[in-house]
């Protein structure tokens, strides 16, 4: 009688589920990772730059575009994050990261509806006219 070979054994990460407690670590550590870098690139990155520009527009547009664009990067690295943990079936550190990718899309909204409310034309301007 012939034996029949074992299955060989699967090394990829899709294979099996993460266990859930490296999931909910890795979870919960990224989520009040990510939070908190929203968090102080707000206060300390816009912040105190447009209050260190004293009053210079050019200063405070220069720390509102780049606020912009980091707070861009970070919804770009989350949501690539939020791929590779579903590669690895963490799905936990999925959910996490969603919830910091709406968080990071409402951010960035509002950063740029400031942004083209304090640089709308003045009501009843005409853009071709010369005073504009």
């Amino acid at each position: 009688m012939t034996k029949a070979l074992p299955a060989p054994e699967r090394r990829r990460p899709w294979s099996r589920r993460m266990p859930r407690g490296v999931d909910l670590a890795l979870a919960i550590w990224l989520f009040v990772l990510e939070t908190a870098w929203l968090v102080l690139d707000w206060m300390f990155g816009l912040g105190m730059e447009v209050w260190a520009a004293q009053g210079d527009q050019g200063r405070i547009d220069a720390a509102g575009l780049a606020h912009i664009g980091r707070v861009q990067e970070l919804l770009i690295a989350v949501l690539i994050l939020a791929v590779v943990a579903g590669i690895f079936r963490a799905r936990w550190t999925v959910i996490a990261h969603l919830l910091v990718a709406l968080l990071a899309c409402g951010v960035l909204a509002v950063a740029q509806q400031q942004w083209a409310h304090s640089h709308a034309p003045p009501p009843g301007c005409v853009r071709h006219a010369a005073h504009c």
